[in-house]
């Protein structure tokens, strides 16, 4: 039998087959053999062959084939810096969820996420939520992220997951598409989901006031079916975002307007930091390119993953 891969928690999954019907499945052990790096051989979003077996009246499923995947979004796992973390796979597009204040999602994160979504080819969409909270200054802060991520080619708008501004926007950009909800815990992702589909009803959890975080609600990713043709995979909220398997030479071909100055750099493999006559630099002195952008790229040049030590699934 086939189906889709629509919750994992660990070590079953529940899998929803070709005739509609929901198998609650595990792995075969060999699997685990087959120089998987990441932490979960299979993902949310995994088309699979799985087969049916019977054990004191009950029928569950064992997974024996994973079928190519068309992309899949990847995270350093948790406290295991060399393996990788499949968050989820076969996506269309990511709605990465974006607020300045209660909590602040920073650009290095933003570059992070965005760095990763381009190297595995998937779609991003910024959502600048929570609008309707913000005072004149916080919205122009918005205004001015918005006009940069938007010069660089991503969409974005900005929403009110509360009072359902825009909300009708996406919506038509989700049609007949597999969306992926994510951003930190308390941008207002479960309650952006339900004021899509309120009969979803998914758990949401004010902001903790002590450390203006949010407290996350989803344990794990899991996709759901929504009642006007489209899909969406809920994700668990991420403090920080650990870029995994990028050569230094290639980590700027993820930066669009880095690549786009590329071909007029002196040299073909510039790493565009002390090189002479390096296009994006001079770019960069005429403002022409995001002080930020280029900042979160050096970061990642480097290594710096001194602010995401702590990267890992925020736990209650």
């Amino acid at each position: 039998m086939k189906g889709v891969v629509y919750k994992s928690t660990g070590s079953w999954y529940a899998v929803k087959s070709t005739d509609g019907k929901f198998y609650e499945c595990r792995i075969k052990g060999k699997f685990r053999l087959k120089g998987i790096k990441s932490t979960n051989p299979i993902s949310v979003g995994d088309e699979v062959s799985f087969d049916l077996e019977t054990n004191n009246d009950q029928t569950t499923g064992v997974i024996n084939d994973i079928h190519e995947r068309k992309n899949y979004i990847v995270r350093k796992s948790v406290n295991l810096s060399k393996q990788t973390h499949i968050i989820a796979s076969n996506i269309d597009q990511v709605f990465l969820l974006v607020t300045i204040n209660n909590p602040p999602t920073l650009t290095s994160f933003i570059d992070r996420f965005l760095v990763t979504a381009e190297a595995y080819s998937v779609k991003t969409i910024l959502l600048f939520n929570k609008i309707d909270v913000y005072d004149e200054e916080t919205l122009l802060e918005v205004k001015y992220l918005a006009a940069l991520y938007r010069s660089i080619g991503y969409e974005c708008i900005g929403i009110s997951a509360k009072t359902g501004k825009n909300i009708d926007k996406v919506k038509s950009l989700m049609t007949d598409k597999v969306s992926m909800f994510a951003g930190h815990s308390g941008v207002g992702k479960s309650t952006l989901v339900n004021a899509i589909e309120p009969e979803l009803d998914l758990k949401t959890k004010s902001i903790s006031s002590q450390h203006m975080q949010g407290q996350h609600t989803t344990t794990f990713a899991e996709m759901f079916d929504l009642q006007f043709g489209a899909q969406i995979i809920d994700t668990p909220g991420i403090k920080g975002f650990g870029v995994v398997d990028m050569e230094p030479e290639e980590i700027g071909d993820y930066f669009p307007e880095f690549f786009a100055l590329k071909q007029d750099c002196k040299f073909n493999n510039c790493l565009h930091r002390k090189e002479p006559k390096c296009a994006v630099k001079e770019a960069l002195d005429r403002d022409e390119i995001a002080f930020s952008r280029y900042r979160s790229y050096l970061q990642l040049l480097d290594g710096d993953e001194e602010h995401y030590r702590t990267d890992i699934w925020e736990k209650e």
